[in-house]
């Protein structure tokens, strides 16, 4: 009885609602006023002056406002004169961009789409452009039309390229920097000044580097592959000043530079070291499950995630709850997880894939796709920021409604593999493991505001401000 139910409201919504195909006059006052004389069809499609066309989604019920405006629109931060690819209006009315990707035909695909588009539905009398596809998460605003879905012929449209506006001027929070470089292929810490591609000069290891990061400004702490050492350099005199041995080999480190505490991790020991910035010290070591991997600190520095490389197990750390060990469950090959808003986001690089697991319950909330060869995740505020390696882009996911905002395309050929945060900024650096080249993203403006090559490809990189050194 209730499915009968629910198909006649559909039948009446589809009879009553977009088969009627006027554009109301509200939409059209509004789209005329950034584009006067715009060709509203008799079939609901929306026709701008230079022939740009705009799909309309009728909503289940409008709402009666008195202004049309734009609620949402992709890319974020339009407006409508500029044409975007989305603009949902407070009416509830949808305008979809008709854009070419790959010679195909098709509208922005939207992966998690909002409720106007979710319960919207197009013109039922629409008259759609030759070889028009649709991605098929929207298949839902189909109707009775005969539409082709991109997944019909092979084409899968998951991300459209859209450059963020990039900043010609000097990016002052980089003045007076210094990068310490890891390569990942040699002994060396190669030096480079912010307003160089090419190394001063290097700091000569004993060992390739596994990973180094910087704590005060003043010290570098490096692990390096197959040694039970962990070195302290100070950036005064760019000496080793200290060589902590461990009873087993030191791989990821995490600093916490609030309670001035390092947090190290061990596969081979099952453990994670936890490291006295102050005196330099080991203080203790945290027994765990698994073979630590993929190591993080959230939640402003009371719970640490990690990853059992050989069951893919996910697991946390309660630092605040007698070291409490929790497992979050299992995900397969996963290459990154971050924790925002009491939920934990786990992605796959080799499926496209995000899972969403809330952290008390350990259930899983949805599983959505991502840009391709997703690599690295960073959290700033409600904003997750997840790397894709294979079309070198950033997707901002806003983590209170898990919608992607923007997406921010890198414009460099080279597979970029980490971000890195540039400390008391709100700049983070994308870096590539493989190829010399570095981006810098602003994390208020979400602009790519520098593009840089380097002589040098990154596995670690930490930028400090310019040290005097002692010489």
């Amino acid at each position: 009885m209730k499915k009968i139910f629910l198909f006649l409201i559909m039948f009446i919504f589809l009879a009553l609602g977009a088969n009627c195909a006027e554009v109301p006059q509200e939409v059209k006052d509004f789209v005329n006023k950034d584009f006067p004389n715009t060709d509203f069809r008799f079939d609901g499609a929306i026709i701008l002056p230079d022939n740009t066309m705009y799909l309309l989604l009728f909503p289940s019920k409008d709402i009666q406002v008195e202004k049309v405006e734009l609620k949402s629109v992709y890319p974020a931060g339009q407006t409508f004169k500029q044409k975007p690819d989305m603009a949902i209006l407070n009416n509830r009315y949808t305008l979809l961009k008709v854009i070419n990707v790959n010679g195909k035909k098709t509208v922005l695909n939207i992966v998690n789409p909002p409720d106007e588009i979710q319960s919207g539905l197009l013109s039922q009398e629409l008259l759609l452009p030759k070889g028009f596809v649709l991605p098929t998460a929207l298949k839902g605003i189909v109707g009775d039309l005969d539409v082709a879905l991109a997944d019909d012929n092979g084409l899968r449209i998951e991300n459209i390229k859209y450059t963020a506006a990039k900043r010609t001027t000097p990016v002052h929070e980089l003045e007076n920097k210094t990068f310490y470089i890891a390569p990942g292929i040699n002994r060396n810490i190669q030096v480079v000044s912010s307003n160089s591609k090419i190394p001063a000069y290097a700091l000569e290891q004993n060992a390739v580097i596994n990973d180094i990061k910087g704590y005060d400004g003043k010290f570098l702490l490096a692990t390096y592959f197959d040694s039970h050492v962990m070195n302290i350099i100070s950036l005064m005199d760019e000496k080793i000043i200290k060589e902590v041995t461990f009873e087993d080999i030191p791989e990821q480190i995490i600093i916490d530079s609030d309670k001035k505490v390092a947090y190290i991790s061990s596969g081979s020991s099952s453990g994670i070291y936890v490291f006295d910035l102050g005196s330099m010290t080991k203080k203790r070591l945290l027994k765990i499950n698994g073979k630590c991997d993929k190591l993080i600190l959230a939640d402003g520095g009371n719970k640490i995630f990690y990853v059992d490389r050989n069951t893919n197990d996910i697991w946390s750390i309660e630092l605040d709850n007698r070291y409490k060990l929790n497992n979050l469950g299992n995900i397969p090959n996963i290459s990154d997880i971050a924790y925002v808003n009491g939920k934990v986001y786990v992605i796959s690089r080799t499926r496209d894939r995000m899972a969403i697991v809330d952290y008390e319950t350990s259930e899983l909330i949805k599983e959505i796709y991502t840009c391709e060869k997703p690599v690295k995740l960073y959290v700033h505020g409600d904003d997750l920021y997840i790397l894709g390696a294979a079309d070198n882009i950033i997707e901002v996911m806003d983590t209170k409604d898990d919608l992607i905002t923007d997406k921010l395309y890198l414009d460099t050929e080279s597979f970029a593999t980490n971000i890195t945060p540039i400390d008391k900024t709100e700049l983070i650096m994308v870096t590539n493991a493989k190829a010399g080249m570095y981006s810098v993203v602003d994390t208020v403006s979400k602009d790519i505001v520098k593009t840089s090559p380097l002589e040098v490809p990154v596995r670690s990189i930490v930028v400090t401000n310019k040290v005097k050194t002692i010489k």
